[in-house]
């Protein structure tokens, strides 16, 4: 892999060198996959619930694992997005404008975590509106109005 890459880069070497304020070029954060996981999340949750408690098939017993799954996945794919949000992209500056900024996120990272581990509504409907806030808060740092939709 090192010699590929070596090659690679006698090959195509880079002509200059690029700087950020952030980890990440700018333009590459954003909240929106977290709330695209985090909606898939309570969308597995209610799928989990609606299931017939009752029903003892093999088709059930799959469905129901398959929804916990992707549930456990999506709200720690929307952790791993927030975290990295405000680890990478917010600054000292937003926290000057935006003093609940740090519990805002640490509240967030909970809630990823208790919608993995529980089957609530409740929990993962608090997620969204967290999101949601963040989702507000990130764009005012950019000075821009983008709206906050979900799929459903």
């Amino acid at each position: 892999m090192k010699t590929l890459t070596r090659t690679i880069q006698k090959l195509f070497p880079a002509r200059m060198t690029a700087s950020a304020h952030c980890d990440g070029p700018c333009g590459v954060y954003d909240p929106a996959s977290a709330r695209i996981a985090a909606e898939a999340a309570l969308s597995m949750t209610k799928k989990i619930l609606a299931l017939d408690p009752g029903d003892r098939s093999h088709a059930a017993a799959n469905s129901l694992s398959r929804y916990i799954s992707i549930k456990e996945e999506q709200a720690q794919l929307a952790k791993t997005d927030l975290l990295v949000l405000w680890t990478d992209y917010f600054k000292p500056q937003h926290l000057e404008q935006y003093p609940d900024l740090h519990d805002i996120f640490w509240q967030a990272a909970k809630l990823c975590s208790a919608v993995k581990v529980e089957v609530s509504i409740e929990k993962a409907e608090a997620l969204m509106k967290t999101i949601n806030k963040i989702h507000n808060i990130f764009w005012a740092t950019k000075k821009r109005e983008v709206p906050y939709y979900t799929a459903g």
